[in-house]
């Protein structure tokens, strides 16, 4: 079957479901959204015009996490410009494509470059695109756009901390964390899920101190 057609099937099910499952109207736009960024970017990359046929999995996915799901929410907010081009890559990270969750984050800083919320996220996607264990140039730069961008908001020192820890510096990212937990309201639903991280990070130093030296 041609790609546009599974394309277009996918989005008109999609819709029908919407419709049975009597989502309220409000969050169609948020939906459409998203369905429309990801046919564009079949469209860029994909090759709509060749027939399908079947093929074995070859990318690594990434569970579904929705506890970390709950809590990005909790600290940068939902249903706002940036939050579906937010969702469309952590999607696309956890489907194994990294390059196309990076050009999602950047198809949402055309239209917001100052989002520190989707700065932070292309510092993520860099990370994970470059393989995860070594924190680019690129990476460090979106990172510290988003830090710059809202100085006083705790989710890109978060985040940040989360890469530090990716990629080994346990210290950098304690800075970073102690630095969220500082902009954290002292009413924030998430605050002391950040304070246990930092709890469990202290363990985790403490224990990698402890290991004796290896000659």
């Amino acid at each position: 079957m041609n790609g546009w057609l599974i394309l277009t099937a996918l989005l008109v099910a999609t819709f029908a479901l919407l419709v049975v499952a009597r989502v309220s109207k409000p969050l169609w736009g948020f939906v459409g959204a998203a369905l429309m960024l990801g046919a564009a970017g079949y469209a860029w990359q994909g090759s709509p015009e060749l027939p399908g046929t079947p093929r074995a999995a070859q990318r690594e996915t990434e569970p579904v996490d929705i506890a970390a799901d709950d809590l990005r929410d909790a600290i940068w907010g939902r249903f706002t410009y940036d939050y579906a081009y937010a969702v469309a890559a952590d999607g696309l990270a956890r489907a194994g494509a990294t390059q196309a969750a990076v050009n999602a984050v950047l198809g949402g800083l055309q239209g917001n470059p100052q989002s520190a919320r989707l700065w932070t996220r292309l510092g993520t996607a860099i990370l994970a695109h470059d393989g995860g264990r070594v924190l680019s140039p690129a990476a460090k730069l979106a990172f510290a756009q988003g830090i710059a961008n809202a100085p006083d908001h705790p989710g890109p020192y978060f985040y940040y901390g989360m890469a530090l820890i990716q990629t080994g510096d346990l210290p950098g990212a304690k800075r970073a964390w102690l630095e969220a937990l500082k902009r954290s309201r002292p009413n924030a639903p998430y605050r002391v899920d950040l304070a246990t991280r930092l709890v469990l990070l202290d363990r985790l130093m403490a224990m990698g101190s402890a290991q004796p030296a290896q000659r």
